[in-house]
């Protein structure tokens, strides 16, 4: 058994000594704290994740809970973990962190077997079904080529002429950009002559861990195994989940070997991927690796002029907007093919609420909260930013230094990486030069205080969120 020492930690709420309380005398009953669980979760989260944490032991300031595997325990940190300690402390208000200790299945309780017993699954073949439907409009012929998709196209197209050639194909780019619609034409062409498989790396875990759940993972093997392309959308999702890196390792490894091929997605390329195995990252480089960029202007006008043409042939109506219109949308949207059609349609459906031909004037108007709010934020933006602001060199905010002129700029870009991406706060803690998570919660209750308590500290937030926004 193994103890997990990175633990969740309140500040000015630690006891110098730690009292142990004997099993008669222990003021949590588990089984009103599970209930509060699957009240604040929800039954689905509850059944997959929560269910089968133990209280093992509990003492005056925090508690052990026992997980059946490493990867239940990094799944539960990496997400639920702050929630989870709101919830006992509810309960018990002089508990300040949680530790888990890895608890060998075969040492579950019994109560864990039969509240699995009643969460019945379907078989993997059966439930596959409604995860394995390639959607017929994604194909190759309404995917729009432009100079930035134009060599992931071109290889997809030549994997459909010779299976095997290029093995993996690995297409990456950004969230938006055509990956799975790519993916799906592929699967569309080859299914009818070969065993296609498709599926997103977080579904393919949904059933890795189903099968654990249930000890079929025999089953869960041959289906993934059998067939003869298959086809795994953003692979990124396999970040830090190291026993389902490890049954994606063999089934690749599988698959190579009986000549399948092998079709991959992700919003990075393969060296770039945090926290997946090297031997992974080796293995998907080795194949051929395609980027999708950012489309220009004249792949977005192309793309607006198809979508205006598919909606009238839909809906049988005239959409009129002009050649200046089409041109102002296409170079204001910034980011990504799903946002430009996102604002396309705010304009037409605009258009025909107020049964008008729009100018250029009107859709600035329209669309100027869009314009200035829809831009990708990320956690090397918000360092770069902040650094910049403050007039410190990158290296110095991330370093270990804590003097007063560095450690608030880190804690403000830490606050910031929180409420404007959607990282975990084990992810945000990584970037910062892998401090722990709970300097970044620290972080987070600073600078939420004193942006109440001090105007300077909440005019600096401001513009720093006005720069990142507009940038």
């Amino acid at each position: 058994m193994s103890l997990y020492r990175n633990t969740y930690m309140e500040k000015n709420n630690t006891k110098k000594h730690n009292v142990y309380i004997s099993e008669e005398e222990k003021t949590l009953n588990w089984n009103d704290v599970r209930e509060t669980f699957k009240k604040s979760f929800g039954t689905e989260i509850y059944n997959s994740w929560l269910q089968k944490i133990s209280l093992e032991k509990e003492f005056n300031d925090y508690l052990i809970l026992g997980v059946p595997t490493r990867f239940f325990r990094d799944w539960i940190v990496s997400r639920y973990l702050d929630k989870i300690l709101e919830k006992v402390k509810s309960f018990k208000l002089s508990l300040n962190r949680i530790e888990f200790k890895i608890i060998e299945e075969n040492q579950q309780k019994q109560e864990f077997i039969k509240i699995e017993e009643l969460n019945k699954v379907s078989e993997i073949k059966d439930s596959l079904l409604n995860y394995n439907r390639l959607n017929p409009s994604l194909n190759f012929e309404n995917f729009i080529q432009g100079k930035s998709n134009d060599i992931a196209l071109s290889y997809s197209k030549k994997v459909c002429e010779h299976v095997s050639r290029y093995n993996p194909l690995y297409i990456c780019g950004g969230v938006g950009l055509g990956k799975t619609h790519l993916l799906n034409a592929i699967g569309l062409e080859l299914q009818d002559n070969n065993n296609v498989m498709f599926i997103s790396a977080e579904r393919f875990m949904y059933h890795f861990i189903k099968s654990i759940k249930k000890n079929d993972m025999v089953n869960f093997k041959d289906f993934f195994r059998k067939s003869s392309v298959f086809i795994i959308d953003d692979i990124q999702f396999i970040s830090g989940k190291e026993s389902l890196q490890e049954e994606f390792f063999h089934t690749f490894n599988s698959l190579i070997d009986k000549g399948s091929q092998i079709i991959i997605s992700s919003d990075r390329s393969p060296m770039k991927l945090e926290r997946v195995q090297e031997r992974i990252k080796s293995r998907l480089a080795g194949g051929l690796v395609v980027d999708i960029e950012a489309p220009d202007i004249d792949l977005k006008i192309k793309i607006i002029k198809k979508k205006i043409e598919e909606i009238q042939n839909k809906f049988k109506e005239n959409i009129s907007l002009s050649d200046e219109v089409i041109n102002f949308i296409a170079s204001e949207s910034k980011t990504n093919i799903r946002e430009l059609i996102g604002v396309l349609n705010r304009v037409i459906a605009f258009s025909r609420v107020h049964n008008k031909i729009l100018t250029v004037a009107d859709c600035k108007k329209i669309l100027k909260d869009v314009f200035n709010q829809i831009r990708v934020i990320t956690v090397d933006k918000i360092q770069n930013t902040v650094s910049n602001y403050f007039n410190i060199p990158l290296n110095d905010m991330l370093s270990q230094r804590r003097s007063r002129p560095l450690a608030r700029p880190r804690q403000i870009a830490m606050y910031l990486a929180k409420k404007m991406t959607s990282r975990s706060l084990p992810e945000i803690g990584r970037r910062f030069a892998n401090r722990d998570h709970t300097t970044v919660i620290h972080a987070v209750k600073t600078i939420t205080r004193l942006s109440e308590q001090d105007d300077e500290m909440k005019k600096n937030i401001n513009q720093i969120k006005s720069l990142l926004i507009e940038h």
